[in-house]
């Protein structure tokens, strides 16, 4: 923040604005949404001029009536560049990818909110978000994304995992903080990792232990999000393993949410065929039992989504709950094993972690030692000896789990589920990975000419330069 800006007020003040504002926080929507069996509806958008974020929040609100409106956050902001923010804000604004909010302050954060009906949530990807949640509280937003290791590993090369981790412990302290002055954050985890081929476990499992982590400083609300990974009875599963997840490993009076993050992997080009898989996965967040969806566009492919396409992809998912849609019918069989299967993978990985009494000093341990790893991971934090295929049917599996300690039992599942012949070499895995990345490509007849998977996975590879953040 500059010099010249207003000094960040006292945590009481912050508190009894939000209390005055006469709108509800994000963790009572979700608590309405679920209760109301409704899903809950969220956008992705953030530009860098405070007029034209205000207008773009107000026009979605307006045309699409969201439940949660979100801030994207800039590179330049994720990294703690504040100045060069601001340089580039002072110069062009339009050259930012997202909202510089610790560059435009809590005054104009204030504006924001103040601006629509919808509580807001900031999105970001920051390994050290302590300044920028400052600003967020002072702004009234009382939803914030990230933890120490979904926030680094996906994003940062260089960044140790014991720094970041120290930096989210005293974000959720933070939250903790207010909860005790009567106002609670919801604090969501970002289990999409590196959007790339993630198998629900590794998701679910940094997911757990982030929450654990939170949860031990006082975090009162939790949302679990979760990547759609193209199978419809596997991301069900997943997303109904949630809350047996949190019954297990974490305290009771907590709150937690699933939320599934629309696919997030390499989007088809025509609109009808985008838009066929935004209504897919938001019907998938509803038989899962979502509580809140993070839509996508019939855009994707093609860069920045604009607000027209964010506001037909918000009336599209919105169509999932439709009380029209009460035939549907799942297969609970195969719903139910993939259930088992994950709930046994996450146990194996996390629970010798939850055992120690360090978790800070764990984690990083455990990557160190490949006990935890992410696929497509460029950060030297991470082994990424994992590699996840998908089988005949689409769901994910794990080619190759490195060091994870998987049983034998969990590894032989895996084996058969794949029953993949013939790709020892090389050029046969990259071949197979590509098709794998473009499989809804492949699903609607698309071309995959031009590299659409190789530049999904440069785009999520993880540097320490600015890039738009997810």
């Amino acid at each position: 923040m500059s010099d010249t800006a207003p000094p960040l007020p006292e945590l009481a003040e912050s508190v009894a604005y939000v209390q005055q504002l006469g709108k509800p926080t994000v963790a009572e929507v979700l608590r309405d949404a679920r209760a109301a069996g409704r899903l809950a509806l969220q956008p992705r958008c953030g530009v860098g001029s405070h007029v034209q974020m205000t207008t773009l929040l107000q026009d979605l609100e307006r045309h699409a009536r969201p439940d949660i409106l979100t801030l994207t956050i800039d590179s330049y902001t994720r990294l703690k560049q504040f100045d060069r923010a601001r340089d580039v804000l002072e110069r062009n604004p339009a050259d930012l990818n997202g909202y510089p909010l610790v560059a435009h302050g809590w005054v104009k954060g204030r504006e924001l909110n103040e601006a629509v009906a919808a509580p807001l949530e900031i999105r970001h990807g920051t390994p050290d978000a302590r300044l920028l949640f400052e600003v967020t509280v002072a702004s009234g937003i009382t939803s914030f994304e990230g933890g120490g290791i979904s926030y680094n590993l996906p994003y940062c090369k260089d960044v140790p995992l014991a720094e970041s981790l120290a930096a989210w412990r005293d974000v959720d302290a933070r939250c903790g903080e207010l909860a005790r002055h009567g106002l609670v954050v919801d604090r969501e985890t970002f289990g999409t990792l590196t959007a790339v081929l993630v198998p629900p476990s590794i998701s679910l499992a940094i997911s757990v232990l982030e929450a654990v982590a939170a949860a031990r400083e006082g975090v009162r609300c939790i949302s679990v999000a979760y990547p759609q990974g193209g199978h419809f009875e596997q991301d069900v599963a997943a997303l109904r393993a949630i809350p047996e997840l949190a019954a297990r490993y974490l305290p009771d009076g907590l709150e937690v949410h699933a939320v599934l993050h629309e696919f997030m992997g390499v989007f088809p080009k025509q609109r009808p065929h985008a838009e066929d898989l935004i209504l897919y996965g938001a019907l998938v967040a509803r038989l899962g039992g979502a509580s809140k969806l993070i839509s996508k566009t019939y855009q994707e492919a093609h860069g920045i989504p604009d607000t027209r396409a964010n506001i037909d992809g918000l009336l599209l998912a919105s169509r999932a709950n439709s009380p029209l849609l009460d035939f549907i019918t799942l297969d609970e069989d195969r719903i139910g094993t993939e259930l088992e299967w994950i709930l046994r993978e996450v146990a194996e990985i996390v629970e010798p972690i939850l055992s120690t009494s360090d978790l800070h000093k764990e984690i990083p341990a455990a990557f160190a030692e490949g006990r935890l790893d992410i696929p497509f991971s460029a950060s030297r934090s991470a082994r990424s000896e994992i590699i996840p295929r998908r089988a005949s049917d689409g769901a994910i599996r794990y080619f190759a789990t490195g060091s994870l300690p998987f049983s034998a039992r969990t590894r032989e599942h895996h084996e058969r589920s794949l029953a993949v012949g013939g790709e020892s070499r090389l050029g046969d895995m990259v071949k197979g990975l590509t098709a794998d990345i473009n499989y809804f490509l492949g699903i609607f007849g698309e071309s995959t000419s031009g590299g659409a998977a190789g530049r999904h996975l440069e785009e999520n590879s993880v540097t320490e330069t600015p890039v738009a953040p997810k």
